[in-house]
């Protein structure tokens, strides 16, 4: 409001100095106003003054916009027009008239929804031809005012009017498909984002540990150079596909394990048990991020006995994934959730709105993590 009163404040500035000019000139008695319609006058010199002022106050926007205006000005002078040749042709039900007012209404729909217009600008058109064609009939050709004649008025009256309402609630119809697809578009786009977030997020710490064995000419570095180069390719173009077989996500989480195996020069005791009853198909890079944040929350901050053990059911109502690992308590990245959890959820709330759920829990230095998806 604050906002609107700062960019208007020239053109309310104007009102008030104009207002008490007028006073001026009614108090000394160069303007005479009768004192019984003292609000109409009021309200007649507001109208004007809004219609007459604002045209100029955004002549620059105006002139930007010239071609849309002259649009307008030439809807409103065919009303004018179409309200004079009614005036002074005083017969009932003029057919001129009603030419002219189906004509300024096509206009309207014209200037002001020209997208919609354009697409079905065929049927518009064609429908009032043909109902002014059968109006101009009954009017013409018969007698309309008889009591014969008035039910054969009525429904031509009626074809004039009904499509109106018609087009109206097709163009909310529009509308409506419109936000559905801009919502869409906007959900695949927020999708994608999250998906670049994921990868790199990922490479950043295999490409940490890969540095780790360069470092120490490790005779392993090789194997991590291909097991990455794999990995990789998965995710470049398998990521990018909306599902991708249970399987091959399985094996990439295999993967990313084995890469570990080889970093770490601890004993880690990690399970990996798959019980498959009937495949099926799944959105890609979902898991990942509950093992990655398992060795990262958990492997890295014990010296001794650390463990993940993994669970991954798949059966024909569901896949459900069951992750725990034990954790160094004080460890403070273990108080918030990480940027990683953060945007599983969100994935989740894209690709499956309604058919997931996640629970996570802490009790006693063990962290798990159980998704459940539901196939639809």
């Amino acid at each position: 409001m604050i906002q609107l009163i700062k960019k208007y404040r020239g053109f309310i500035y104007g009102f008030f100095l104009t207002a008490i000019l007028a006073a001026i000139l009614i108090e000394i008695g160069f303007l005479l106003i009768d004192e019984s319609e003292v609000i109409v006058n009021i309200l007649i010199f507001t109208f004007w003054w809004i219609m007459i002022s604002l045209p100029i106050y955004h002549i620059k926007y105006l002139k930007k916009r010239r071609v849309t205006v002259f649009k307008i000005s030439g809807l409103l002078l065919l009303l004018i027009i179409t309200i004079l040749v009614d005036s002074l042709i005083n017969i009932p039900d003029n057919p001129v008239s009603i030419f002219l007012l189906i004509t300024f209404w096509i206009g309207v729909s014209y200037v002001f929804f020209p997208k919609f217009f354009n697409k079905y600008k065929y049927y518009i058109i064609g429908i009032y031809c043909i109902a002014f064609a059968y109006w101009s009939y009954v009017r013409l050709f018969s007698e309309s005012f008889s009591v014969y004649q008035l039910e054969e008025k009525d429904l031509a009256i009626s074809l004039l009017l009904i499509p109106i309402p018609v087009f109206i609630v097709l163009w909310i119809y529009e509308q409506w498909v419109w936000l559905r697809t801009l919502k869409s578009e906007k959900t695949q786009a927020e999708l994608a984002m999250l998906k670049m977030q994921v990868n790199p997020h990922f490479f950043f710490n295999t490409l940490n540990n890969l540095y780790s064995l360069t470092i120490k000419k490790s005779d392993e570095a090789p194997d991590v150079v291909l097991k990455l180069s794999d990995m990789m390719r998965y995710t470049i173009y398998e990521g990018k596909k909306e599902t991708v077989s249970v399987e091959d996500e399985i094996e990439y989480l295999k993967n990313y394990i084995d890469l570990h195996r080889i970093r770490y020069h601890k004993t880690v005791d990690i399970k990996f048990d798959v019980d498959i009853t009937e495949s099926g198909k799944i959105a890609p890079l979902l898991f990942i991020i509950l093992l990655e944040n398992a060795f990262k929350h958990g492997v890295e901050t014990l010296s001794e006995d650390a463990f993940i053990k993994i669970n991954f059911e798949i059966n024909k109502n569901h896949f459900r994934f069951v992750i725990e690992n034990n954790y160094e308590e004080s460890d403070p990245d273990n108080t918030e959730p990480g940027i990683g959890l953060e945007n599983l959820k969100k994935r989740l709330k894209l690709i499956y709105p309604e058919n997931h759920e996640l629970i996570t829990s802490k009790k006693k230095n063990i962290y798990k993590a159980e998704l459940t998806i539901f196939k639809s």
